[in-house]
Protein backbone atom coordinates (compact mmCIF):
# COMPACT_ATOMS: atom_id res chain seq x y z
CA UNK A 1 0.00 0.00 0.00
CA UNK A 2 1.11 3.14 -0.35
CA UNK A 3 2.51 5.34 1.95
CA UNK A 4 0.85 9.23 1.95
CA UNK A 5 2.94 11.87 0.96
CA UNK A 6 2.58 15.68 0.63
CA UNK A 7 2.99 15.66 -2.97
CA UNK A 8 1.25 17.50 -5.01
CA UNK A 9 -0.99 16.55 -7.62
CA UNK A 10 -2.89 17.41 -10.56
CA UNK A 11 -6.28 15.66 -11.23
CA UNK A 12 -7.47 15.92 -14.54
CA UNK A 13 -10.84 14.78 -15.43
CA UNK A 14 -11.69 13.47 -19.04
CA UNK A 15 -15.63 13.93 -18.39
CA UNK A 16 -16.80 12.54 -21.89
CA UNK A 17 -14.84 9.41 -20.69
CA UNK A 18 -15.53 9.32 -16.77
CA UNK A 19 -18.11 8.19 -14.44
CA UNK A 20 -19.56 11.08 -12.29
CA UNK A 21 -21.00 8.46 -9.84
CA UNK A 22 -16.92 7.26 -9.35
CA UNK A 23 -15.13 10.72 -8.70
CA UNK A 24 -15.92 10.79 -5.18
CA UNK A 25 -14.41 7.76 -4.43
CA UNK A 26 -11.32 8.12 -6.91
CA UNK A 27 -10.57 11.61 -4.75
CA UNK A 28 -10.56 9.01 -1.50
CA UNK A 29 -8.02 6.81 -3.34
CA UNK A 30 -5.60 9.87 -4.96
CA UNK A 31 -5.41 11.06 -1.19
CA UNK A 32 -3.27 8.04 -0.73
CA UNK A 33 -0.24 9.06 -3.06
CA UNK A 34 -0.71 12.91 -2.19
CA UNK A 35 -2.68 15.72 -2.30
CA UNK A 36 -5.13 17.08 -5.04
CA UNK A 37 -3.91 21.12 -5.29
CA UNK A 38 -5.57 20.95 -8.78
CA UNK A 39 -8.99 19.13 -9.88
CA UNK A 40 -10.25 20.33 -13.51
CA UNK A 41 -12.85 18.31 -15.19
CA UNK A 42 -13.01 18.35 -18.95
CA UNK A 43 -16.12 18.70 -21.61
CA UNK A 44 -18.82 20.29 -23.37
CA UNK A 45 -20.79 21.34 -20.48
CA UNK A 46 -23.66 22.51 -22.89
CA UNK A 47 -24.47 18.60 -24.00
CA UNK A 48 -27.13 17.07 -22.18
CA UNK A 49 -24.82 14.01 -21.59
CA UNK A 50 -22.76 15.81 -19.24
CA UNK A 51 -25.76 16.99 -17.10
CA UNK A 52 -25.29 14.57 -14.34
CA UNK A 53 -21.90 16.12 -13.52
CA UNK A 54 -22.85 19.35 -11.68
CA UNK A 55 -23.79 18.22 -8.18
CA UNK A 56 -20.06 16.40 -8.22
CA UNK A 57 -18.08 19.38 -10.03
CA UNK A 58 -20.36 21.08 -6.84
CA UNK A 59 -20.03 18.72 -4.08
CA UNK A 60 -16.11 18.19 -4.48
CA UNK A 61 -15.06 21.73 -6.21
CA UNK A 62 -13.72 20.40 -8.71
CA UNK A 63 -13.50 23.52 -11.73
CA UNK A 64 -15.25 22.50 -14.66
CA UNK A 65 -12.60 23.59 -18.28
CA UNK A 66 -15.84 24.53 -21.48
CA UNK A 67 -14.64 22.60 -24.44
CA UNK A 68 -16.61 23.48 -27.83
CA UNK A 69 -16.71 20.42 -30.13
CA UNK A 70 -15.65 22.67 -33.11
CA UNK A 71 -15.95 19.55 -35.85
CA UNK A 72 -17.89 16.55 -35.63
CA UNK A 73 -15.65 13.56 -35.13
CA UNK A 74 -12.90 15.56 -33.70
CA UNK A 75 -12.62 15.32 -29.87
CA UNK A 76 -11.39 18.74 -28.63
CA UNK A 77 -11.71 17.82 -25.11
CA UNK A 78 -8.66 15.62 -25.18
CA UNK A 79 -6.46 17.82 -26.62
CA UNK A 80 -7.29 20.79 -24.22
CA UNK A 81 -6.58 18.42 -21.17
CA UNK A 82 -3.11 17.66 -22.28
CA UNK A 83 -2.37 21.29 -23.47
CA UNK A 84 -2.99 21.91 -20.14
CA UNK A 85 -1.16 19.42 -18.44
CA UNK A 86 1.40 20.35 -20.44
CA UNK A 87 1.67 23.88 -18.94
CA UNK A 88 1.28 22.65 -15.43
CA UNK A 89 4.08 20.20 -16.19
CA UNK A 90 6.40 23.21 -17.44
CA UNK A 91 4.98 25.32 -14.43
CA UNK A 92 6.56 22.97 -11.85
CA UNK A 93 3.73 23.64 -9.23
CA UNK A 94 2.93 19.92 -9.18
CA UNK A 95 4.50 16.87 -8.80
CA UNK A 96 2.73 14.39 -10.22
CA UNK A 97 -0.74 13.75 -12.46
CA UNK A 98 -3.79 11.79 -12.08
CA UNK A 99 -5.26 11.31 -15.46
CA UNK A 100 -8.99 9.72 -15.42
CA UNK A 101 -10.00 8.22 -18.88
CA UNK A 102 -10.35 5.01 -20.09
CA UNK A 103 -8.89 6.54 -23.44
CA UNK A 104 -6.07 5.41 -24.87
CA UNK A 105 -5.13 8.59 -26.19
CA UNK A 106 -3.40 10.14 -23.26
CA UNK A 107 -0.77 7.63 -23.35
CA UNK A 108 1.64 9.58 -24.84
CA UNK A 109 0.89 12.14 -22.33
CA UNK A 110 1.37 9.82 -19.65
CA UNK A 111 4.79 8.54 -21.12
CA UNK A 112 6.02 12.44 -21.45
CA UNK A 113 5.21 13.39 -17.66
CA UNK A 114 6.90 10.44 -16.66
CA UNK A 115 10.24 11.62 -19.00
CA UNK A 116 10.07 14.31 -16.30
CA UNK A 117 10.49 12.70 -13.63
CA UNK A 118 7.23 13.20 -12.60
CA UNK A 119 4.27 10.39 -11.31
CA UNK A 120 1.43 9.46 -13.21
CA UNK A 121 -1.61 7.67 -11.96
CA UNK A 122 -4.40 6.65 -14.15
CA UNK A 123 -7.71 5.81 -13.60
CA UNK A 124 -9.85 4.48 -16.13
CA UNK A 125 -12.88 1.24 -16.55
CA UNK A 126 -11.44 -2.24 -17.10
CA UNK A 127 -11.63 -1.72 -20.84
CA UNK A 128 -8.92 0.42 -20.62
CA UNK A 129 -6.09 0.15 -23.71
CA UNK A 130 -3.26 -1.33 -22.51
CA UNK A 131 -1.10 0.99 -24.09
CA UNK A 132 -2.33 3.57 -21.39
CA UNK A 133 -2.50 1.42 -18.12
CA UNK A 134 1.36 0.64 -18.79
CA UNK A 135 1.89 3.95 -19.55
CA UNK A 136 0.98 5.32 -16.24
CA UNK A 137 3.54 4.35 -12.65
CA UNK A 138 0.05 2.95 -10.83
CA UNK A 139 -3.13 2.35 -12.83
CA UNK A 140 -6.54 2.00 -10.92
CA UNK A 141 -9.41 0.23 -12.39
CA UNK A 142 -12.58 2.34 -11.13
CA UNK A 143 -14.51 -0.70 -10.76
CA UNK A 144 -13.13 -1.47 -7.48
CA UNK A 145 -13.78 1.99 -6.48
CA UNK A 146 -17.35 1.75 -6.03
CA UNK A 147 -19.36 0.96 -2.95
CA UNK A 148 -18.85 -2.27 -1.28
CA UNK A 149 -22.04 -3.82 -2.05
CA UNK A 150 -21.12 -2.90 -5.81
CA UNK A 151 -17.62 -4.51 -5.17
CA UNK A 152 -18.51 -8.24 -5.62
CA UNK A 153 -19.62 -8.15 -8.75
CA UNK A 154 -17.01 -5.03 -9.91
CA UNK A 155 -14.17 -7.17 -8.58
CA UNK A 156 -14.36 -10.39 -11.15
CA UNK A 157 -14.94 -7.81 -14.45
CA UNK A 158 -11.02 -7.11 -14.44
CA UNK A 159 -9.72 -10.70 -14.37
CA UNK A 160 -9.59 -11.72 -17.83
CA UNK A 161 -7.71 -8.13 -18.38
CA UNK A 162 -5.09 -9.45 -15.85
CA UNK A 163 -2.12 -11.48 -15.62
CA UNK A 164 -2.08 -14.53 -14.12
CA UNK A 165 -1.21 -13.84 -10.77
CA UNK A 166 1.34 -17.12 -9.86
CA UNK A 167 3.64 -16.13 -12.13
CA UNK A 168 3.51 -12.52 -10.99
CA UNK A 169 4.34 -12.96 -7.68
CA UNK A 170 6.41 -15.53 -7.74
CA UNK A 171 9.02 -13.72 -9.55
CA UNK A 172 9.19 -10.77 -7.40
CA UNK A 173 9.65 -13.00 -4.58
CA UNK A 174 12.43 -14.59 -6.50
CA UNK A 175 14.24 -11.08 -7.00
CA UNK A 176 13.35 -9.86 -3.45
CA UNK A 177 14.26 -13.32 -1.58
CA UNK A 178 16.80 -13.77 0.53
CA UNK A 179 19.25 -16.62 0.91
CA UNK A 180 16.94 -18.08 2.49
CA UNK A 181 13.83 -17.76 0.82
CA UNK A 182 12.16 -15.67 2.24
CA UNK A 183 11.07 -11.70 0.98
CA UNK A 184 10.02 -9.19 2.79
CA UNK A 185 6.39 -8.40 1.42
CA UNK A 186 6.38 -4.66 0.90
CA UNK A 187 9.83 -5.49 -1.67
CA UNK A 188 7.85 -7.86 -3.35
CA UNK A 189 4.67 -5.57 -3.90
CA UNK A 190 6.73 -2.46 -5.09
CA UNK A 191 8.37 -5.29 -7.45
CA UNK A 192 5.00 -6.43 -8.93
CA UNK A 193 3.86 -2.48 -9.36
CA UNK A 194 6.68 -1.21 -11.37
CA UNK A 195 5.93 -4.31 -13.36
CA UNK A 196 2.37 -4.21 -13.88
CA UNK A 197 0.90 -0.44 -13.47
CA UNK A 198 -2.46 -1.74 -13.00
CA UNK A 199 -1.37 -5.17 -10.13
CA UNK A 200 -3.69 -4.07 -6.78
CA UNK A 201 -4.64 -6.39 -4.46
CA UNK A 202 -8.89 -5.48 -5.05
CA UNK A 203 -8.53 -6.43 -8.43
CA UNK A 204 -8.68 -10.08 -6.70
CA UNK A 205 -10.97 -9.39 -4.09
CA UNK A 206 -8.45 -8.59 -0.90
CA UNK A 207 -7.81 -5.01 0.42
CA UNK A 208 -4.26 -5.89 1.22
CA UNK A 209 -1.81 -7.31 -0.23
CA UNK A 210 -1.08 -9.51 2.75
CA UNK A 211 -4.66 -10.82 2.99
CA UNK A 212 -3.81 -11.83 -0.96
CA UNK A 213 -0.64 -14.07 -0.59
CA UNK A 214 -2.27 -15.54 2.33
CA UNK A 215 -5.01 -16.79 0.15
CA UNK A 216 -1.98 -18.20 -1.91
CA UNK A 217 -1.57 -22.41 -1.65
CA UNK A 218 1.97 -21.96 -3.28
CA UNK A 219 2.84 -19.65 -0.95
CA UNK A 220 4.39 -19.61 3.25
CA UNK A 221 3.29 -16.15 5.13
CA UNK A 222 4.99 -15.32 8.09
CA UNK A 223 5.23 -11.82 10.31
CA UNK A 224 8.90 -11.52 11.74
CA UNK A 225 8.45 -8.70 15.03
CA UNK A 226 10.54 -5.77 14.56
CA UNK A 227 11.38 -2.80 17.14
CA UNK A 228 7.85 -1.20 18.54
CA UNK A 229 4.84 -2.40 17.68
CA UNK A 230 5.26 -2.90 13.93
CA UNK A 231 5.95 -6.63 12.41
CA UNK A 232 7.34 -7.14 9.18
CA UNK A 233 5.52 -9.85 6.63
CA UNK A 234 7.57 -11.77 4.82
CA UNK A 235 6.57 -14.33 2.06
CA UNK A 236 8.25 -17.44 0.28
CA UNK A 237 7.38 -20.18 -2.18
CA UNK A 238 6.86 -23.77 -1.02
Amino acid sequence: MPIPNNDKLAVLIDADNAQASVISDLLREVARYGTATIKRAYGDWTTPNLNGWKETLYSLAIQPIQQFRYTIGKNATDSALIIDAMDLLHGGSVDGFCLVSSDSDFTRLATRVREAGLAVYGFGQNKTPRSFVAACDKFIYTEILRAPVAKSAAVEAPQKLLKPLKPLLTAAITEAGREDGWAPLSNVGSLVGKSNPSFDPRNYGCVKLSELVRRQSYLKVKKDPATGSKAHIYVRIK
